[in-house]
């Protein structure tokens, strides 16, 4: 059995804000890496929240770190006034336990953003995925991370640094193994039955999640479609920040996401109840 655990959180916006994303960083990363989404969000009137992850900053620490245990955590995750989330963001990790977590509650958000999401890693991807984050550990200097980006806000840089130190080596080695074989969530993509919008990286800087997964994964469900931010990498709320948050608000502006923005109260009500 999976006992989910309490996630730290930040937050962007007004509480009285009348839509709340939730936002779910990476491996190896933290909440506070994910302001760019939180700063955007709250710009346009949303309330957004980010959350560490289990064995992330501030976040319990624990034994299991399957993706299945991520994403209990996250549908233990709700908004303060107890309504689903309008909006949830995930990247890489997150987008994968995003992905089980929506198609395990279909009634924990009404819209998914996924941005490269680890949906189903093979070895080469994964191999690349351990040195990164071995890298890190092993040289978490400011001067380290300028070099590796060098087009990256300086925020980042100091965060990525901080979400580093913060973060348990142990945990981050056990996401790996823990899902060696079984760091796949394409079933659970199949699934989900909320408008989802990939924001994918560029192949030709480097994608976990593009060819014939992307295809494979687009074509198991309609309700899932897919950008790509050119010239940017693994992150491209890092790399390419402007060009990022203009596609996000792109697609939160498209008919599909749209759709049923306006619940009346007592729709609300009645999901609320529901969960």
């Amino acid at each position: 059995m999976i006992f989910p655990v309490a996630l730290p959180r930040l937050t962007w916006g007004a509480p009285d804000a009348p839509r709340h994303a939730l936002l779910v960083h990476g491996l190896g990363s933290a909440a506070a890496l994910m302001w760019r989404y939180g700063v955007a969000l709250a710009e346009d009137g949303w309330r957004a929240t980010a959350v560490d992850l289990r064995g992330h900053g501030d976040a319990p620490r624990a034994l299991d770190y399957s993706i299945a245990a991520y994403a209990a955590d996250l549908v233990a995750t709700g908004r303060e006034d107890g309504w689903p989330w309008d909006l949830v963001i995930g990247h890489s990790l997150g987008g994968a336990a995003s992905t089980s977590a929506s198609a395990q509650d279909p009634e924990w958000t009404r819209r998914l953003v996924l941005i490269d999401p680890a949906i189903h890693l093979v070895d080469r991807d994964a191999e690349v995925i351990r040195a990164s984050q071995q890298r890190a550990f092993d040289d978490n200097r400011a001067e380290q991370v300028r070099e590796e980006h060098p087009h990256w806000h300086e925020q980042d840089v100091e965060l990525k640094v901080d979400a580093v130190a913060r973060a348990s080596r142990w945990a981050v080695e056990q996401t790996g193994a823990q899902n060696l074989d079984a760091w796949d969530v394409r079933a659970d993509a199949a699934r989900l039955a909320v408008p989802t919008h990939v924001i994918g990286a560029d192949p030709e800087v480097y994608s976990i999640f593009d060819g014939a997964l992307a295809r494979e994964v687009l074509a198991a469900n309609p309700r899932i479609t897919m950008s790509v931010i050119p010239r940017a990498g693994h992150s491209p709320h890092r790399d390419r920040p402007e060009e990022t948050i203009a596609r996000l608000r792109e697609v939160l502006a498209s008919d599909a996401f749209a759709d049923d923005e306006e619940l009346g109260d007592a729709e609300l009500g009645a999901r609320s109840a529901a969960r």
